[in-house]
């Protein structure tokens, strides 16, 4: 499952980028959507490696994608600020926002699914 949620992560790191670039009319070529993305996935990647590190703590899929998510808006902001790319304080949120959304997001679906589908109440009543 590491897997596979990494690569949901990765995932929302560049619809991030193709959403942005479109939304500002920027041109979407893989290396326009790559030069926004890389910040972010450097710094998400950041955050599964902490994560990674904490394995032995008891920790939620959604409470490692708090790390995650903060990790990821903390470590490509200061990407983008290091090499010269904005890092305007309502860009600051709206990422924040966006990549929060989707890195929470798809984990908080899962879990709610998952409580779905172990739901132990009967499905009918039973007749008295």
């Amino acid at each position: 499952m590491r897997a596979i949620s990494l690569l949901l992560d990765v995932l929302v790191v560049l619809l991030f980028a193709v959403v942005g670039r479109a939304s500002h009319s920027e041109g979407l070529s893989v290396l326009g959507v790559l030069g926004v993305a890389w910040p972010f996935g450097a710094g998400m990647l950041g955050g599964w490696l902490v994560a990674a590190g904490l394995a032995q703590v008891p920790m939620s899929r959604v409470r490692a994608g708090v790390l995650v998510w903060l990790a990821t808006v903390a470590g490509g902001m200061s990407i983008r600020a290091l090499t010269g790319q904005g890092s305007a304080p309502a860009f600051v949120v709206v990422a924040a926002l966006t990549l929060g959304l989707g890195v929470l997001g798809w984990r908080l679906v899962l879990r709610w699914v998952r409580q779905l589908g172990s739901d132990d109440r009967p499905t009918s009543r039973p007749s008295a």
